[in-house]
């Protein structure tokens, strides 16, 4: 039987993705899967970019078209070399989110839960062995925008994450984020929560801090967004240290 790692993919829109699909490496063959959820629920499909673009629940996670090239394929491939192991990919990821929007109870939440659990549902009627599952997890700019405290920021995203193992998920591989564009502190009060989070909530990995490095380097697209060239950094960044996780855990092979 095969044996895979399912990895939610979820956040707001640097982890969405707003870049160009194009520009995006191919998948290795083998490398990584993506379970559609919403709209092919029956099947498992080689992961391409722009991943995600079509998993749009009405009344959840809907976003169409805005999902334009992401870091999932550069994440898949160096977390693929690590493991040896594919990828089962579930995108679940909405620009603009506030982290109040994610908390236990909320449409978005319920909508993560039920792709979650459909994805398990499936795995187990194909007799897929399942060596851990995870979230890889980027999102915090919107709560910045909006002058949230760094304290609040980081209570509700530790709430969420509790909620997010609650639902039986291993690990969370957080990806920091990077600054605005015009106003490059404006961010620094959530990078901090991340942190901090990281060093005291076990199960959770700070993978790449990448974004922060992109406003200087010219690979931001406008005020928000950075260039493909950008998410193809960070995911193969944080898909390599989330491989490395991955190959130490023994892993509990559920069936």
């Amino acid at each position: 039987a095969m044996e895979a790692d399912i990895l939610l993919f979820m956040g707001q829109s640097n982890m969405a993705g707003r870049g160009d699909y194009r520009l995006a490496p191919e998948v290795l063959p083998g490398a990584a899967y993506e379970y559609r959820a919403v709209t092919e629920p029956d099947t498992l499909v080689p992961l391409t970019e722009p991943f995600g673009v079509n998993e749009n629940r009405e009344g959840g996670v809907f976003e169409p078209g805005m999902k334009t090239g992401s870091m999932a394929a550069a994440f898949v491939n160096a977390c693929y070399r690590k493991t040896g192991r594919p990828i089962i990919a579930v995108s679940c990821s909405k620009g603009g989110s506030r982290i109040q929007e994610w908390q236990p109870e909320t449409p978005y939440f319920k909508d993560a839960a039920a792709r979650y659990q459909a994805c398990l549902s499936f795995v187990q009627s194909r007799q897929i062995a399942v060596h851990s599952t995870g979230m890889v997890w980027c999102q915090g700019c919107t709560n910045a925008d909006d002058g949230m405290a760094k304290a609040e920021y980081k209570e509700k995203t530790m709430a969420f994450f509790q909620a997010v193992k609650s639902l039986g998920v291993d690990k969370i591989f957080l990806i920091q984020i990077g600054n605005h564009r015009e106003f490059p502190d404006r961010y620094v009060p959530m990078q901090e929560a991340q942190e901090e989070i990281a060093e005291e909530m076990e199960d959770v990995i700070m993978t790449s801090r990448l974004f922060r490095t992109f406003r200087d380097r010219g690979l931001m697209k406008d005020s928000f967004h950075y260039k493909q060239e950008a998410y193809n950094l960070v995911g193969e960044e944080a898909g390599a240290r989330t491989g490395e996780i991955l190959t130490k855990e023994a892993g509990k092979t559920k069936l």
